[in-house]
């Protein structure tokens, strides 16, 4: 009879963590294989339930393992810092010729952290020519779309033939549905049946709701939270602080909350700024503006400057659709913001981005949300594991199965993070100088290839994120 040998070896990977060979006289076993690409050591990581600090090792593949003594060929010392998924923008904004304005956007996006930002609150008229004109282009980030109702109400009169564009751009990939009442009214029947298309191919709609005024922001509440009734869609409120729940916070979240004990799938977002910003050529700035809001026209900040309008700039930049900033403290961070992140619906998003150089006329939660973010969470005593879920796995989990594997730190997921220092982290931009990196960012994994390290940019390996075909 043959002498049959049986070898354990104990292997750093845990796809691999008992590897038996069963072998004929021999021992067959080849140890390079083993070897991971790149481990980081030292650092913190929330990671089955509790904050540890053990090896992230990233395989070839660039998927993600965990152990206490990885073997690799590149190892990166973190002492002290933390180790998160990559943050994941669901409401970022690059709408003005992006084929020429991507490059900065991504830049200022993923020195925030930023491992994948998608364009929900507006997106793209034609989504399956934007992924194939994208997808020629490098990327620093991961990226996608959903689709842009406004443009295409602008440009189809019928509701047959703007339905019809709208399946047009699910069908090739549209991450979602997404419309901005407040600045496009649309009936609510018409609002229905975008409604009932989201429901249709499983994609959320993505809504800005309809009035922003002390009297009637809770009437855009119920509006969605209608049609989440009626249609069966996943909804997603859009800054419900700055559009929603600016004057009435907790009587906005106390209907979202028993609207989703019924049942429904009702989220929202928001981002850490206690000031809204917007294009002077918006419906905003209709007639009756300083009453709406009790503003004057000195209280008007041109973004990327130090100048604030009079009624004669005002007019002129009105013309030329400048954004412009209101005064901080219009929503009151602890009214507003504080409240609705104690709540497990509500995610943070930027609802902006850079898209000029060397200075850009963008709100600074363009290149500065997510430092900023978690800066504010801490500051007020939230729990960092808190923070980190509302700008990862739960922006990922509203999206759908196309972020699935992003968002967690789990064994075998995509190798999207972001090392950041507890300590330093905070978002530098300001409305008189938006364009600035944020603050304790050090290290950004895109795909498991480092894109951002130490104030440099690295690989561009970002890719993009677009819905399966419906069946």
């Amino acid at each position: 009879m043959k002498r049959r040998t049986f070898l354990s070896i104990a292997v750093p990977v845990a796809a691999s963590a008992l590897l038996l060979r069963n072998c004929d006289e021999e021992i067959l076993t080849t140890i390079e294989e083993l070897q991971l690409r790149l481990i980081l050591r030292g650092g913190k990581t929330f990671l089955d339930g509790r904050w540890q600090t053990v090896d992230v090792g990233i395989d070839s593949a660039g998927r993600l393992h965990f152990g206490p003594q990885l073997a690799g060929t590149n190892i990166i010392e973190l002492k002290d810092k933390i180790i998160s998924p990559g943050f994941v923008d669901i409401l970022a904004d690059n709408s003005i010729q992006p084929e020429v304005t991507n490059s900065t956007f991504e830049k200022y996006k993923i020195t925030d952290g930023v491992t994948t930002a998608l364009q929900m609150h507006g997106g793209n008229t034609d989504c399956g020519d934007y992924y194939q004109r994208f997808d020629r282009k490098p990327h620093f980030i991961n990226y996608g779309v959903s689709t842009f109702v406004m443009g295409i109400r602008s440009n189809a009169d019928s509701l047959a033939s703007r339905k019809k564009l709208i399946e047009k751009n699910l069908a090739e990939g549209a991450l979602g549905v997404s419309h901005s009442l407040e600045y496009q009214p649309a009936p609510f029947e018409e609002v229905l049946e975008y409604a009932r298309l989201a429901r249709k191919y499983d994609r959320p709609l993505f809504l800005h709701l309809r009035y922003s005024s002390r009297e009637q922001e809770l009437d855009g509440v119920d509006e969605a939270i209608q049609l989440a009734q009626k249609s069966g869609a996943r909804v997603h409120i859009d800054h419900l602080h700055s559009t929603g729940g600016t004057f009435h916070m907790s009587q906005a979240l106390d209907k979202i909350r028993t609207a989703n004990s019924q049942g429904l799938r009702i989220t929202t977002c928001v981002y850490p700024y206690s000031y809204w910003a917007t294009y002077l050529s918006n419906r905003r700035f209709d007639s009756g503006w300083q009453q709406r809001y009790g503003l004057s026209y000195g209280d008007l900040r041109l973004v990327g400057t130090s100048e604030r309008l009079t009624a004669g700039s005002f007019a002129r930049y009105r013309k030329s659709s400048k954004l412009v900033a209101v005064p901080e403290g219009t929503m009151p961070l602890n009214e507003t913001v504080d409240l609705a992140l104690k709540e497990d619906f509500c995610m943070i998003a930027s609802d902006g981005g850079i898209q000029f150089e060397p200075r850009s006329n963008s709100h600074p939660r363009g290149a500065g949300c997510f430092a900023t973010a978690i800066r504010h969470a801490l500051d007020v005593g939230m729990k960092l594991e808190t923070v980190i879920e509302k700008v990862t796995w739960l922006p990922c989990s509203i999206i759908g199965n196309e972020l699935q594997s992003r968002g967690k730190l789990e064994e075998g997921k995509i190798a999207d993070l972001t090392v950041f220092d507890p300590a330093q982290v905070n978002g530098q931009a300001t409305v008189e100088d938006p364009n600035q990196f944020s603050a304790g960012i050090e290290l950004v994994i895109v795909n498991g290839e480092i894109a951002y390290h130490k104030g440099k940019l690295e690989a561009r390996n970002g890719r993009p994120i677009r819905a399966e075909a419906a069946t």
